[in-house]
C-alpha cells in the first residue's frame, strides 16, 4: 500500500523560540468578536484539560485554533514538555493521515497552534451518530486503512503515539468523501528498537494491559489501542470496562474478547481483532502483520 510519505523541515520556530514578531493575542470587541492568531474565532470544536479548540476563519482560510492559556494551573512543566513534543513532531513531519499544523503563535497570555481544520469531527462523534454506535465493516476497513497508513509512517520514524482513541482520530469531511487523520501528539515519543517506555499515559479504556501494569512497553501498545478502536467501531462499545484501573485490568485478564451476538463480521475481521487484542505483547501482532 502506498503511504505517500514525505518529510518536511520545520517551517515554524519551536515553542521555546521567540515568536513576538508574529504573535497576536485574543481581543474582544464590543460586537463580541474574538480574534486569535489572526483568525476570527467561531464555534468551539472541543476542549481538553488545558486547551480549547476553536474553528477559526482568516479571509478564505479555515483552521482549527488550539488555544492554551498560560495562566492555567494545569499547565505544569510536564504538560509544557508534552506541548513542545507535539509541536516538534507536527513541524517536522507531514503525511496525508496526520493532522497538519500550519503555524505556532505565542503571546503573553496564550499559546496558539493553528491546525488543519477537519470538518467531519472526530471518530467518536461518528460512532455515536450511528444506531447502537456501530459502523459497517466496509466503513471500518476504510478507516483502519487510513489509521494504519498514518501509524506506519510514525513507526517508520520510531515514533509511538500512546493515545490512540476515537477522540484523537479526525475526519476531513462527511461520508463518503473523507479521510481519517491522527491528531493530538502530546503523549507521542521517539522510541528506538531497544528503548521501552514505562510512563503510564493515554486513556485507560484504550490502554494496553502492559501499560496498566506499569511494565515497559513499545510500539505494540499502539496496536492494542487500534484493536480497541476497531472493536468499538464494530460493536458500539469498547471490549473491556472497569470502575477503575485495577477493575479494568482484572477484566482484561479474566474475560475473553467477544463481540455482541448480533454483530456479524467476516472471519478476517475477527482474526484481526484477535491478533491486535492479544494480552501478551510478545505474541501480539506487529505492524507487518497488522498492515
Amino acid at each position: 500500500m502506498d503511504h505517500h510519505m514525505s518529510d518536511q523541515s520545520p517551517t515554524s520556530h519551536p515553542l521555546s523560540a521567540s515568536l513576538a514578531t508574529m504573535a497576536t493575542h485574543v481581543v474582544q470587541s464590543s460586537t463580541n468578536i474574538k480574534i486569535a492568531a489572526g483568525y476570527v474565532l467561531q464555534e468551539r470544536l472541543g476542549s481538553g484539560s488545558f486547551a480549547t479548540v476553536y474553528k477559526g476563519i482568516r479571509l478564505s482560510d479555515v483552521a482549527a485554533i488550539k488555544a492554551i492559556s498560560r495562566s492555567s494551573k494545569k499547565l505544569t512543566k510536564k504538560v509544557l514538555e508534552n506541548l513542545d513534543m507535539e509541536i516538534a513532531i507536527l513541524q517536522t513531519y507531514r503525511h496525508p493521515n496526520i493532522v497538519c499544523m500550519h503555524e505556532v503563535q505565542k503571546t503573553e497570555r496564550h499559546f496558539y497552534l493553528v491546525l488543519e481544520y477537519c470538518g467531519g469531527g472526530d471518530l467518536q462523534h461518528l460512532i455515536r451518530s450511528r444506531q447502537k454506535g456501530r459502523l459497517s465493516e466496509r466503513l471500518c476497513r476504510r478507516l483502519i486503512r487510513d489509521l494504519a497508513s498514518g501509524l506506519g509512517f510514525l513507526w517508520g520514524k520510531e515514533l509511538v503515539h500512546r493515545d490512540i482513541k476515537p477522540q484523537n482520530l479526525l475526519l476531513t469531511g462527511t461520508l463518503p468523501a473523507f479521510s481519517l487523520k491522527i491528531a493530538d501528539f502530546g503523549f507521542a515519543r521517539h522510541l528506538s528498537g531497544v528503548d521501552l517506555a514505562e510512563t503510564m499515559c493515554g486513556s485507560p479504556l484504550y490502554m494496553a494491559p502492559e501499560i496498566l501494569l506499569g511494565q515497559k512497553y513499545d510500539a505494540k501498545a499502539d496496536l492494542w489501542s487500534v484493536g480497541t478502536v476497531l472493536f468499538e467501531m464494530i460493536a458500539g462499545k469498547t471490549p473491556f470496562h472497569g470502575e477503575n484501573h485495577m477493575d479494568l485490568l482484572n477484566n482484561i485478564k479474566q474475560k475473553a474478547v467477544r463481540l455482541p451476538p448480533d454483530v456479524r463480521v467476516s472471519k478476517e475481521c475477527v482474526n484481526l481483532l484477535r491478533i491486535l487484542l492479544d494480552r501478551k505483547p510478545h505474541t501480539r501482532a506487529d505492524f507487518k502483520a497488522f498492515y
